[in-house]
């Protein structure tokens, strides 16, 4: 009986790997994206990053099989963060679920070794999970928090560049051209953010397309006011260059009130760390005399 059952359970064993490896012998991996802004990072990212070229055919692998339903359901959210973080890595939609998925197993492994280690049963398994679950998503966030304040503190300043280069002559591709242009050996994410809409501009965009694909890049209230006013400045036939340098003034002003009320708030902020501080040093004075009173 027990020969049957051995032999039954390799049978099976080896009828379910000769499955599994037909299956991926079968299946074709989908193609690397190579056009548009996301190739462009996949590619610089593969010659830069060793461990990215290494784990890239695992991830696109993983991402081949993500359900169609998590696929539509949250393909979405993700294709608009990553097109807020430059397409960071270079990933698809369902390329980050994948990685999601991976990091998270990764790192319910780690807790769950450490916690072998420790004799403490699965006490880290569940923490690991939502760990290595919530670290991308967390990545990109602050790729995308990073951007947002670095587009919206150098707005300004590079309008009213444009507007003294639209008065010499320049249109607003040509303004837009020049401040592309890599400042201090790079280009930082205004930069960046101009080349994009001057590719869309170059692809055969409207420039109302073009600046609305800017505003939905960038999650800023500086460049939401910004596109809103070069909009209605075209549709109602305004002068561009008056327009943009009355908006970069505007800018700088509202700048300078949001710093008002952020040093303001500092204030107000410091209040519970010094009366913390402040006890302390009460403490730390009136200390020994309390002990002394109360005979300790």
């Amino acid at each position: 009986m027990f020969s049957i059952l051995e032999l039954f359970t390799c049978t099976l064993a080896a009828s379910s790997t000769f499955g599994i490896c037909h299956l991926i012998a079968g299946f074709s991996m989908p193609p690397t994206p190579r056009l548009g802004q996301r190739g462009a990072v996949r590619r610089q990212m593969l010659a830069a990053s060793s461990l990215f070229s290494l784990t890239e055919p695992v991830i696109r692998f993983v991402g081949a099989f993500i359900p169609h339903h998590l696929s539509v359901r949250f393909g979405a959210r993700c294709e608009t963060q990553l097109r807020r973080a430059q397409y960071w890595l270079g990933l698809t939609a369902n390329e980050f679920l994948a990685l999601t998925l991976l990091s998270a197993l990764l790192m319910a492994a780690t807790g769950e070794a450490f916690s072998y280690g420790m004799s403490r049963g699965h006490f880290l398994l569940v923490p690991g999970l939502l760990l290595g679950g919530l670290l991308p998503l967390v990545q990109t966030q602050e790729i995308v928090r990073k951007r947002a304040k670095e587009i919206s503190r150098g707005l300004p300043r590079a309008i009213e560049i444009g507007a003294l280069c639209m008065g010499a002559g320049l249109d607003f591709p040509g303004a837009l051209r020049l401040l592309s242009q890599p400042r201090s050996g790079r280009k930082d994410a205004l930069a960046q953010e101009f080349a994009a809409i001057l590719d869309e501009l170059n692809l055969g965009h409207t420039r109302r397309e073009a600046l609305l694909g800017f505003a939905d890049r960038v999650s800023s209230r500086a460049v939401r006011d910004f596109v809103n006013a070069v909009i209605q400045a075209e549709q109602r036939g305004n002068p561009l260059a008056k327009v943009i340098q009355v908006q970069g003034r505007m800018l700088t002003m509202q700048r300078s009130v949001m710093a008002e009320e952020s040093a303001a708030r500092a204030g107000v902020l410091m209040i519970a760390p010094m009366m913390l501080l402040l006890g302390c040093i009460m403490l730390f004075l009136m200390g020994p005399f309390v002990v002394k009173g109360v005979g300790f």
